[in-house]
C-alpha cells in the first residue's frame, strides 16, 4: 500500500517533471542549470509552484498576544502599505541527473544509444551466491542460521513446540559465500575541444559549457561510466581540468589542427577503439589560420578520428569576430559522413544564440549513436 503522503510526493514529482519538460528550451538556455551541480542531482529553479509550510514568526505584541483589539491594524503604521504587485514564488527542487536525463532524451524524441558490439568492458564483481559453514561474522546469514539450530532441536528431540527456545549453537552458524563474476559494462569516452582564442568571448564559451552539460548529462545516462577530457586551443593546444575548460581566456590565432593532433595521441596512448565508445566534440566559432591548416585538419579526421570514434560532433558557435568558414570546409570535404542520417559519424550543428542549443542536441543523438 502506498502512503497518502508518497502519493502526494509522487504528484508532485510529476508536476514538477511536466513544468521542466514544458520549459526545457528555456532550461537548456540558462546557467542556473549550473549553479549547484553535485554528484548526482542539479538545484532547478521552478517558478509558481509552492508548498504549503508553517511560519512561525515574533508575537511578542500586537493582536493575539498582549495588548490590542479586535479589528486594530497590525504593523507600524502607513509605511507598512502592501504593495499592489504579484510576488514571484520560485522553488528550488532537487532533480536526479537520470531523470534530467529521461526528460531530454522523451522531450527531444531521442533514441537510447546503442553501444558497439565489440566496445565492451568486463569489471570484476563479488556477487553472493550461496551458504557455507565457516566465514566472518559480518557475513553471517541469520535467517539460515536460524533453520539449522531448529533442525538440529527437531532431529536430537531438544524442540519443545510448547516452548519454544530456539539456541544456535557454532555448528549451526551459516554464513554468505560469493564468486568473483564479470559484468559487462559499456564505457565510453567524451572529449571536448573548444577554441579559446581571442574571437571566443565569455558569451561564446557559456554557451560551450551549456551545450557540454547536457551533452555529459544524455551520455551519462546511457553508460554506466563516462570519462571525460577536455582540451583548448588557439595556435597550441593543451590539455585541461574541467574548471579550466569553461573559464579560460586567451587572446590569439586559431590553429584547429593542434586540437586534433592532441586528441589523436590520446586516444592512440589511453584508448583503443575495440573497448571505449568514444565521443568526440569540437566547439569553435569557425575561424582557422590558412587553408593549409584547414587540409591538415581533414587529413586527421579521415585517418584518425572519425574511424575511431562512434561520432564526431562539430559544433560553430556565432562570433562576431570568426569567419565562421571551417563548417563549409567541413562539409565539402565530408559531403557523405555529413549527412543527417542515421549512421553518419560527422554531425555538423550551428548555434548563433543560445536558443539553438536544443537543436544542436537533437541533431547530435537523434538517430540514436
Amino acid at each position: 500500500m502506498i502512503s497518502k503522503i508518497q502519493q502526494n510526493h509522487q504528484r508532485f514529482r510529476q508536476i514538477v517533471r511536466g513544468k521542466i519538460r514544458r520549459d526545457l528550451r528555456k532550461f537548456l538556455t540558462k546557467s542556473d542549470i549550473l549553479g549547484r551541480e553535485g554528484k548526482r542531482v542539479v538545484s532547478i529553479p521552478i517558478h509558481d509552484i509552492d508548498t504549503p509550510t508553517f511560519r512561525y514568526g515574533d508575537n511578542a505584541g500586537g493582536v493575539g498576544m498582549g495588548e490590542g483589539e479586535e479589528g486594530d491594524a497590525v504593523g507600524q503604521g502607513e509605511d507598512n502599505a502592501g504593495g499592489e504587485d504579484e510576488g514571484q514564488h520560485v522553488l528550488e527542487v532537487d532533480v536526479s541527473l537520470d531523470e534530467l536525463a529521461d526528460i531530454l532524451g522523451d522531450e527531444l524524441e531521442l533514441p537510447r544509444i546503442k553501444p558497439r558490439g565489440a566496445h565492451k568492458i568486463s569489471t570484476t564483481k563479488d556477487k553472493y551466491t550461496g551458504i557455507r559453514p565457516t566465514g566472518p561474522a559480518s557475513l553471517r546469514h541469520f535467517k539460515r542460521t536460524y533453520r539449522e539450530a531448529l533442525k538440529r532441536q527437531i532431529l536430537t528431540g531438544a524442540y519443545d513446540p510448547e516452548d519454544p527456545v530456539i539456541i544456535p549453537i557454532k555448528r549451526d552458524f551459516r554464513y554468505r559465500s560469493w564468486n568473483e563474476v564479470k559484468k559487462p559494462q559499456s564505457n565510453a569516452l567524451t572529449i571536448y575541444m573548444m577554441d579559446v582564442s581571442g574571437s571566443m568571448g565569455s558569451e561564446q564559451k557559456e554557451t560551450v559549457r551549456l551545450e557540454a552539460f547536457w551533452i555529459d548529462t544524455w551520455l551519462r545516462r546511457n553508460y554506466k561510466g563516462v570519462e571525460s577530457r577536455f582540451i583548448v586551443h588557439d595556435v597550441r593546444a593543451a590539455e585541461v581540468d574541467k574548471k579550466t575548460f569553461f573559464t579560460l581566456r586567451e587572446d590569439g590565432g586559431t590553429r584547429i589542427s593542434s586540437a586534433f593532433t592532441l586528441c589523436q595521441q590520446l586516444l592512440k596512448d589511453s584508448y583503443d577503439p575495440n573497448e571505449w565508445n568514444i565521443y568526440l566534440f569540437h566547439f569553435s566559432d569557425g575561424d582557422n589560420s590558412s587553408e593549409a591548416d584547414n587540409r591538415e585538419c581533414v587529413r586527421l579526421m579521415q585517418e584518425h578520428l572519425i574511424p575511431q570514434s562512434n561520432m564526431f560532433g562539430y559544433c560553430q558557435v556565432a562570433s562576431a569576430y570568426g569567419s565562421g568558414n571551417f563548417i563549409n570546409v567541413l562539409r565539402e570535404a565530408f559531403p557523405d559522413l555529413a549527412a543527417d542520417e542515421e549512421g553518419a559519424k560527422l554531425i555538423l550543428s550551428k548555434v548563433n544564440e543560445r536558443e539553438d542549443i536544443y537543436e544542436s542536441i537533437k541533431a547530435f543523438f537523434s538517430p540514436g549513436r
